[in-house]
């Protein structure tokens, strides 16, 4: 233990990082404004890690960049987060697609920028949401840069530890979900080498995303001879200081607390009372994953896929029971007849006098009533039946002019019939994806009227694979319906049962941007029908695909057999 601790003092100081300002170095620190970033932090925080990276400088100095300066004429450059070693990452707006990115730049001399590319490269095509994914690898006008997502709503495991340590089943989840996105990366030959309490995200719907795979680590120059074992062990960091808020090191870093010096590493139950047992037992066999658990009944995890074992075999660690609040207990009041809802007056106060009723009336004038009530009803039903002979005998004369009359009116409020309505052509619509494309030479199959063929969208995979794995809101079929023209119904048959929207536009020129549809109906099923609920007018209409079912080979993704559309 003593050796992982010498390591682990080593690395610190040697990132060569240089804070923008002393203000934003202590925000780095105390994570304040952990919320809403995703880019990399001012200040590096790979002190005590004990990861056994080693990092290279760089030769060539940070490009200057400022505000505002755009990159390929797209991506325009907010607020940098980062200026250290030759590099800087920026908080950028991708101006054609309308959202926020995070952008990493370089000189193309710099001594990283043929590993930073690579890396880029790499980690885009892995695909899993559950990173943060690549949107962009660029060399271009002497500058090398890579553009990755922006998620505004997600908040840094350091902000959420600055609160506090995590409950059981959040730590439980972080774990997992961390561990067997892991475990892929790593069967595709990819790792981090950089995973800290910076590089993991909680976003608002529950799920954990990792960012900088493969890319932070050659930002810096970073390498290892056992990257799995690396990331093994930061894996157990992460969950052991969510159990504990305390860092597992001897020196502080991301905002924790490190371990008391000369105590070596214990187990977070014994650090910090009410810690789940079976959790603190999983961090050590993350942590200390070189043999010092030989003494320990359970056996060191040494790769990521060995951690997802260990954490299939535990007892899965439930939700905590919602708490319930007891309603407000029942008020009585008090009733007295004529006074709801008031309390009886104290003794010895005077209480009004209750007037007395009026008189009954006598018998001999209910029988007056009675009899004239009966005179009424007789005229008025003489009355009625000499007026329904005297209209029969009338219509009995103008029979053909009330059938013309009849038949006249009725062509007025006759619905007009449903007309088939041919589509011109469609072309498929991802307007949040990386390609803005999904399948696009399969596209004419949701309006051939062929049963048996379909277009489908990429299949996702995750906790919240139908959610497109909560990397964008949908996918979808743009349809051209040759002119503006009325529109009464948008049916759509799926494969699997499929939530969907219908949206449209208005004019006669096809739309680019998802902002310039309208949604006017939606439905779920394996066969909906899409009715606006208003006129609707329109040549291009959109089927938004909202969330994909489950195929009978295991994979997430939507299948539209067939698309008609009625006047």
């Amino acid at each position: 233990m003593a050796e992982r601790s010498r390591a682990a003092v080593d690395v610190a100081d040697t990132s060569g990082e240089t804070p923008l300002t002393a203000e934003a170095d202590q925000a780095d620190q105390s994570t304040a404004d952990g919320a809403d970033q995703t880019g990399e932090r001012t200040t590096d925080n790979d002190e005590a890690q004990g990861s056994g990276g080693t990092e290279g400088p760089g030769k060539a100095s940070p490009p200057e960049l400022h505000s505002g300066h755009k990159l390929a004429r797209r991506y325009r450059l907010e607020e940098c987060v980062t200026r250290l070693d030759g590099f800087s990452s920026w908080r950028a707006v991708d101006e054609k697609l309308r959202r926020a990115v995070g952008v990493h730049i370089l000189p193309a001399d710099h001594s990283r920028a043929r590993s930073v590319l690579a890396a880029a490269r790499s980690a885009a095509l892995l695909g899993d949401p559950r990173f943060v994914q690549v949107l962009d690898a660029v060399e271009e006008n002497d500058l090398v840069y890579v553009v990755h997502e922006w998620l505004p709503d997600a908040t840094e495991l350091t902000a959420l530890l600055a609160a506090g340590p995590l409950e059981p089943h959040d730590a439980y989840q972080l774990v997992s979900q961390i561990a067997a996105a892991m475990a892929a990366a790593h069967r595709e030959g990819l790792a981090h080498l950089r995973l800290n309490p910076n590089a993991v995200l909680r976003t608002s719907s529950g799920q954990w995303r990792i960012r900088g795979l493969a890319v932070n680590a050659a930002l810096r120059g970073i390498s290892s001879d056992s990257p799995q074992r690396t990331d093994t062990e930061s894996i157990g960091a992460l969950l052991y200081a969510s159990l504990t808020q305390r860092w597992p090191y001897e020196n502080d870093a991301y905002g924790l607390s490190g371990l008391p010096k000369d105590i070596g590493l214990i187990a977070p139950d014994q650090v910090r009372a009410g810690v789940h047992r079976g959790l603190s037992e999983l961090a050590m066999r993350a942590l200390a994953n070189d043999g010092a658990t030989a003494s320990r009944h359970e056996a060191a995890c040494t790769t990521p896929e060995e951690l997802v074992k260990a954490i299939g075999e535990m007892p899965r660690i439930r939700p905590p029971e919602p708490a319930f609040t007891a309603p407000p207990e029942y008020q009585r009041t008090t009733y007295q007849q004529g006074n709801y809802g008031r309390p009886a007056p104290h003794p010895g106060v005077t209480q009004p006098v209750a007037t007395p009723p009026p008189p009954l009336q006598s018998r001999p004038g209910k029988a007056l009533k009675w009899a004239v009530s009966a005179l009424l009803i007789a005229a008025l039903g003489l009355g009625s039946w000499q007026l329904a002979e005297a209209l029969m005998e009338r219509g009995g004369k103008s029979d053909d002019t009330n059938q013309t009359q009849t038949t006249e009116g009725g062509d007025k409020n006759k619905p007009k019939p449903s007309l088939p309505i041919a589509i011109q052509d469609a072309r498929d619509f991802d307007p949040f994806g990386q390609d803005q494309s999904e399948k696009p030479g399969d596209i004419d199959k949701v309006y051939d009227n062929a049963p048996g063929t379909y277009w489908q969208t990429d299949k996702y995979y995750g906790e919240f694979a139908a959610k497109f794995g909560n990397l964008k809101s949908g996918v979808g079929v743009i349809l051209d319906l040759g002119k503006v023209q009325d529109v009464g119904k948008v049916a759509v048959t799926f494969e699997g049962d499929t939530s969907v929207e219908l949206l449209a536009a208005d004019g006669d020129t096809e739309p680019q941007t998802f902002e310039a549809f309208t949604k006017v109906a939606d439905g779920s099923g394996s066969a909906v029908d899409l009715k606006p609920s208003k006129e609707l007018k329109a040549r291009y209409v959109l089927v938004w695909l909202t969330e994909l079912p489950l195929q009978s080979n295991g994979e997430y993704r939507g299948r539209v057999v067939d698309i008609k559309v009625t006047s």
